[in-house]
Formats: structure tokens, sequence, C-alpha cells
């Protein structure tokens, strides 16, 4: 188990982590949310002891992350550093031996990430080459190729197309079921909610939410909700009590309630002549979340 007790970091005046504690168990999945600048690299870093934390303790299993712990984690850096010169397998090759890996074991690993990521390529294929797909894929073998037991990946769909993003994430999902203890961050808050146990909300440093994904939306109530009457109009919906607005969503609409309550009420109303093709109550997205709570934080 990885548990981040208490930590803070500054620069100067600035304090880049503020007393940020979680922990991540094996096989789960923590999600480290935040704008740009609210910690997530800093907090990446000094894990990976690049920098060193001015307070708190990073542990693996109560101790201190050894030497030989450190060669067990898998890392992509948010800035990709592929060199441009050398070919995919030299530099899969070289990091593989240095985290204890032998040659042809590596080589055999190789192969076998090539495929699962669907690396348009081949191994001797110089990176300045490849695409930024593909040199985006190649950095994630070099993260995982040698089985990491703690993988750290900063915004791993940076940049990817939904199809390549599709791959990342089921590569992400049969890591964790294969024991891995994972740690992420990124922008896109769907595939926070799809893939994530818990999640931990930064701004300028300090945790503003922090929990079980679905948990934290539900603490939100929900007040989302979506139906499809085919005789109801826009109009309609707006008269309902507890109805704060509502907006057009593909062939339904899309209200915003006051609170969760109003959904009964609502419900006979929509259903009053029979059957209707949609009515899901659900809580807010954590898109919707994420930018209340860092617009309304100082």
């Amino acid at each position: 188990m990885i548990n981040v007790s208490h930590l803070n970091k500054s620069f100067g005046d600035h304090q880049a982590v503020a007393d940020l504690s979680f922990t991540i168990k094996p096989g789960e999945v923590l999600g480290l949310i935040g704008q740009n600048g609210a910690g997530k690299t800093t907090t990446f870093r000094m894990i990976l002891d690049f920098i060193e934390a001015d307070s708190g303790s990073i542990t693996w299993d109560g101790q201190p992350i050894s030497d030989e712990e450190r060669r067990q984690i898998g890392f992509l850096p948010e800035e990709r550093g592929l060199y441009q010169k050398e070919s995919i397998e030299e530099q899969v090759l070289y990091l593989a031996a240095l985290h204890g890996m032998d040659k042809q074991a590596a080589k055999e690993a190789l192969t076998d990430w090539m495929n699962k990521l669907q690396v348009v390529g081949k191994v001797d294929d110089l990176v300045q080459t490849l695409s930024k797909g593909n040199a985006q894929k190649v950095q994630m073998i070099l993260a995982l190729i040698f089985k990491p037991r703690f993988i750290i990946l900063d915004e791993p769909f940076s940049g990817l197309d939904p199809v390549n993003a599709g791959i990342f994430m089921d590569t992400i999902k049969e890591l964790k079921k294969q024991g891995a203890m994972i740690i992420f961050s990124s922008h896109n808050m769907d595939n926070v909610t799809e893939i994530s146990d818990h999640l931990v909300m930064l701004k300028q440093g300090r945790t503003v939410l922090q929990g079980n994904v679905q948990a934290i939306r539900e603490s939100f109530g929900r007040t989302r909700l979506y139906v499809e009457a085919p005789d109801l109009t826009e109009a309609d919906y707006s008269a309902m009590n507890g109805v704060e607005r509502v907006q057009k969503q593909g062939v339904g609409y899309l209200l915003y309630l006051k609170d969760e309550a109003a959904g009964h009420t609502i419900f006979d109303q929509v259903t009053k002549n029979g059957y209707i093709p949609a009515f899901s109550q659900q809580p807010p997205t954590l898109a919707e979340i994420f930018k209340t709570e860092v617009m309304t934080h100082e």
C-alpha cells in the first residue's frame, strides 16, 4: 500500500502542495485532478523522489520507499521524453535493463506490448518517424514493460484520439485487475469517472474533494433528470415545481432540479398518460462538480 500523509511543498512564497494525504491499495486506481498548477505533477515528483517534500511522509507498506521499490514504479511523465534519433527497441531495452529485466525477456515483452497497444511501426523504427500518438504508446510501454507494482501516469490520455484513449483505458483496467497500484492525472472527467476507485481534487495545492467517485457524486444529490416524453415541451418542464432550468439534449430534455425529491412528483406528471421512452435521475457529472468546486473554493 502507498500512503501519502500530510505532504507539503513550497517554492519560495508559493505553496504548491498543502497537507495532502491519500492511500492507494493493490488493485486500486486513484484519480488526481485539478487545474493546471494545482500541484499534481509536484506530487508525482515528490513520490518519485525527484524533489524533496518540505514535510510529511510517503511510504510503501509502512516504510519509506527504498531504491529497490523505486525500480518497481512505472512512470509516464506529462512531458514526453523519447530520444528522437534512437529506435523504439534501443530505448525500451535500455530502460528495461535499468529495471532488472533480461534482454531476451524484454524483447519478447516489447513485441507483446507493440501488439497490445496497436503501435503502428516496427521495433527498429526511429522515434522521429512515429506519429505523436504512436510515440505516446511507446512512452507507455517504457512505463509498463517491466511489470511495475506501482504506476504513476501524468496526463496519459493527452492528445490521444478516442480509439487510442480507449486502448489506454483498457490497459489501465487490466493492470488494475492484476493488482497494480495506479495513480493518474487527467483533465478528462469522463476518464476519471470510468476508471477511478477514488479521487483527490486539488485547487492551488489544497484538497477540496476526496473519496469514492460515486459517493462524491451522490453527495451532491440526484439533481440531474433526463426525460424523453414526446408530448411535453420545454415550457411544460420549466413550469414544473422544483425545476431550476431546462436544457434540450438530443431527443429529450435535461432538467436541473433544485432538490432531488422533486423527481418523484415530476415522474408522476410525465408518466400520467403511460409509458415514456426515458426517465433517468442522476447526480451531477464529475465535470460539473469539478467546475463548481474550482470556482467556489478560494
